[in-house]
């Protein structure tokens, strides 16, 4: 008895669509965009809280920080046209518990106003510990700048703010400080509130938490 094989029969498998001349080409039309959308993410920088540092003195917990963020295209635009941008700075305080929720020590509040005028074509910054509506003359400090890059180098800058009085904090514990900073959308005109909800462009916030314990006396 003989006994006689017949080779199988292999199907060809369907090449990738990138083994063509055109599947190629798009390939590279689709990396090149890819490539892109990255560098121009990167180039203009995310919105972060970069470096914050908590300091303890009889007086009481001072908070510095810098703040990476480019201004909104539309909030720009908006400015440019003479209405003014609120922002809030906020720092939050919290006294960590074992056994329970971490208790609220404080939270201190900063609010900024920029505007533009267009006649003089001057920036002006107004920093005030309560919101504007109610703020009065005597609280408001005021300062002129004659580019839009200075005047965000200065909302940028935190120096040495004073977040909770010494007697708020208790050297046996252990706490976290959170910062937040962000445009106050409540504040735009009603027409622009209703414009810019749900678009990205308005979008501008930044959140970062750091744990703090007082250092012992030597």
């Amino acid at each position: 008895m003989t006994a006689s094989s017949t080779p199988c029969s292999r199907k060809r498998l369907p090449d990738a669509p990138w083994a063509c001349p055109l599947g190629r080409v798009l390939a590279r039309l689709l990396l090149c965009a890819w490539l892109g959308l990255f560098l121009q993410a990167r180039a203009a920088g995310p919105n972060e809280v970069g470096e914050m540092r908590l300091e303890h003195t009889e007086e009481g917990l001072y908070l510095s920080a810098s703040l990476q963020f480019d201004l909104p295209a539309l909030a720009e635009d908006a400015l440019r046209k003479g209405i003014p941008m609120y922002f809030i700075t906020e720092a939050e305080v919290l006294r960590d518990r074992w056994y329970w929720y971490d208790q609220h020590v404080v939270t201190t509040v900063r609010h900024m106003r920029l505007s533009f005028q267009p006649l003089t074509r001057r920036w002006r910054l107004n920093v005030s510990p309560v919101p504007f509506e109610g703020s009065g003359l005597g609280v408001v400090m005021g300062q002129n700048f004659d580019d839009l890059a200075d005047v965000l180098a200065a909302m940028q800058r935190i120096a040495r703010w004073k977040i909770a009085d010494a007697q708020a904090i208790d050297p046996q514990s252990r706490y976290s400080v959170t910062l937040r900073f962000r445009l106050d959308m409540s504040q735009l005109p009603r027409p622009l509130q209703i414009g810019a909800m749900g678009r990205s462009g308005w979008n501008l916030s930044m959140a970062r938490s750091q744990r703090f314990a007082v250092e012992p006396q030597p």
